[in-house]
């Protein structure tokens, strides 16, 4: 895998996880969250791309402001919905199909589409995928592996 495969998954992951309950006072908790992996997305982009350090600090500040605005905008449903599409669209979609989520109530959606199944060599069922999240009418990408935990759970690896 990329590192710019893997920034860009980090930071549609990073989106998915910002959507924490926000606290009542300063930042929310999802804005920090989401600013805090998109800044790390944005730097891993930039230094992938071979970028040297004014390169690599400003894929810092974009990738964080842009993970901090997305963070500040995605809702606990919008977490949830996301990931119960995830979870469903790993367990049972073919390879190329994908599955959709909208919350009614802001209008921000997504989808998963996964991309290849395998077994890794520690003998657990994976699946690539490529996730958009549409917020605002922005819709982001990014691409990810997850594979099936002892459990039974689909657990983001990369």
């Amino acid at each position: 895998m990329s590192f710019a495969k893997l920034g860009t998954s980090l930071v549609v992951v990073a989106m998915l996880g910002a959507c924490a309950q926000q606290d009542n006072g300063g930042i929310g908790t999802k804005t920090a969250v989401g600013a805090a992996g998109g800044a790390a997305g944005g730097g891993l982009i930039a230094a992938a791309a071979g970028g040297g350090a004014p390169a690599i600090a400003a894929g810092v500040i974009v990738g964080g402001l842009l993970g901090g605005a997305a963070g500040n905008m995605l809702d606990d449903q919008d977490k949830r919905t996301a990931q119960q599409t995830t979870q469903n669209s790993l367990e049972s979609a073919p390879t190329g199909q994908a599955s959709t989520w909208k919350n009614p109530d802001n209008g921000n959606s997504g989808t998963v589409t996964p991309t290849r199944t395998y077994t890794n060599a520690q003998g657990q069922n994976c699946r690539e995928f490529q996730q958009t999240i549409t917020v605002g009418g922005k819709t982001e990408q990014g691409y990810g592996t997850a594979c099936r935990d002892a459990n039974g759970n689909w657990r983001i690896v990369s």
